[in-house]
């Protein structure tokens, strides 16, 4: 009788030491969860505002959604560093969890009770995230807690995978329940991730304050849980500070973080146009915002497993390519292109888009002295918090007063422009270089022949 092998045993042998460790274990599927419910709510959230937005007001109150569920987080992230940098890592990550589940529930609750208007809705998605930065430090500081130091890479590699996985998976499958229910139940299924998230979060807390009931693992380790407990803080404010005043005397690394927050800036309003496009330039409905989204992310996947080969060559060229490319992919939408070609260019676009913050940051390290580099990317982190958000929020005005189409290819043309801006401006810089008025040359491309 043929005896079949356990699903360890299907697992890349990298990955198989994680499922020992009993709170791991308990705690990924947890983290899937919520990783599927916010890819859920990525068609959920703007179809739901779709669906109470007062007539004429739909690109608006869109788009106040979509920034009230990511941009809070960036301000809390600045503003409560003081009140919580000294909290555990579970606690964090429970306090966030917690917040969202309430506040996320309200939702579904608000609109089973008719009473679900835009400003409560807004509010809600607003007080749901002000804390979210913070339990993303608490998850990974978390993790650096319950596993060893050898094994945190192969964790951290999967729980980004799972992320990955949940914006080709939770888009579609939020496009197909929305055909049958509300899109505010959807949200609720993202408050009940949340919450289980929180209960498991708990449970470990407790555990490990419990005398007698740590694992081998916690007690192995020693002192070494103390210093890994409280969480970092998502932007280390005095080292951002530290960090902007190395960056002033880089010019090249200015340029690399002036060009990601304008890339990122710039991609903000097709999260509001979107939608838009989808319901009043097309005539359909969630299932094809699903698909857009599905594809989009199947694409980022695939680009983001090919960046290791894109570091044989050139990554300043390639960086640009990216940013030009992306740009590229959502002009036919202002052309009017029917769906079918948009669908391929978006998912194109996901190809495209991959791979950027891999080169990027490549580029600050290999640009950046070791000693320096922690200080430099807390600087990054923080500079970088603001920019897709305030670009999102800006996406509503836009949308209400031009259409969904021109915004869409407004953000691809300004892309390119963007592209093509830094493509000059660094040409100029190594011409004036290689002229010998700016002292030394310019630092070979890594990768490229020297």
């Amino acid at each position: 009788m043929t005896a079949f092998p356990s699903p360890s045993r299907l697992l890349p042998p990298a990955y198989r030491p994680l499922f020992a460790h009993r709170d791991f274990r308990r705690l990924l599927p947890a983290l899937a969860a919520c990783d599927l419910g916010d890819g859920m709510s990525m068609v959920a959230v703007a179809w739901t505002a779709l669906a109470i937005a007062p007539p004429g007001r739909a690109g608006l109150l869109v788009g106040a959604a979509v920034a009230a569920y990511a941009l809070p987080g960036a301000a809390g992230a600045l503003l409560l560093g003081r009140w919580l940098r000294r909290l555990p890592a579970w606690r964090l990550l429970a306090a966030d969890s917690w917040l969202r589940a309430v506040l996320l529930g309200c939702v579904p609750l608000a609109w089973a009770l008719g009473e679900l208007r835009p400003a409560g809705y807004v509010a809600l998605l607003a007080g749901s995230s002000v804390l979210h930065a913070w339990g993303g430090a608490g998850k990974y500081a978390l993790l650096a807690r319950v596993l060893p130091a050898g094994q945190r890479l192969a964790a951290n590699a999967l729980v980004s995978s799972s992320g990955s996985a949940a914006v080709i998976v939770g888009p579609a499958l939020a496009g197909f329940m929305a055909a049958a229910v509300s899109p505010a139940w959807i949200i609720g299924l993202d408050a009940a991730s949340f919450a289980v998230l929180a209960v498991r979060a708990g449970r470990l807390g407790s555990r490990k304050r419990t005398t007698g009931q740590d694992t081998a693992e916690d007690t192995a380790e020693g002192t070494a849980d103390d210093a890994t407990d409280s969480a970092p803080a998502p932007v280390d404010t005095g080292q951002a500070a530290a960090g902007r005043r190395l960056l002033r005397g880089q010019p090249e690394l200015l340029a690399i973080l002036a060009l990601t927050w304008f890339f990122n800036f710039l991609y903000g309003p097709v999260e509001v146009a979107l939608p838009l496009h989808v319901t009043g330039d097309l005539h359909a409905g969630a299932r094809l915002l699903g698909l857009y989204w599905t594809l989009f992310g199947a694409g980022a996947v695939l680009g983001a497993l090919c960046a290791g080969a894109l570091r044989r060559l050139p990554l300043w060229p390639v960086t640009l390519g990216i940013v030009a490319g992306w740009g590229l992919t959502l002009v036919p939408f202002g052309l009017g292109a029917p769906a079918a070609v948009t669908l391929a260019c978006f998912s194109l676009g996901g190809v495209i888009y991959g791979p950027f913050t891999a080169l990027s940051f490549t580029l600050f390290q290999d640009r950046t002295p070791a000693a320096l580099l922690t200080t430099v990317l807390a600087a990054r982190g923080a500079a970088l918090l603001t920019a897709a958000p305030v670009g999102t929020a800006l996406g509503g005005p836009l949308t209400a007063a031009l259409g969904p189409r021109t915004v869409l290819a407004a953000s691809g043309l300004a892309t390119l422009v963007l592209a093509a801006t830094t493509a000059t401006a660094r040409a100029l810089g190594t011409a004036h270089r290689t002229d010998g008025s700016a002292g030394d040359p310019a630092p070979a491309e890594p990768g490229a022949p020297s």
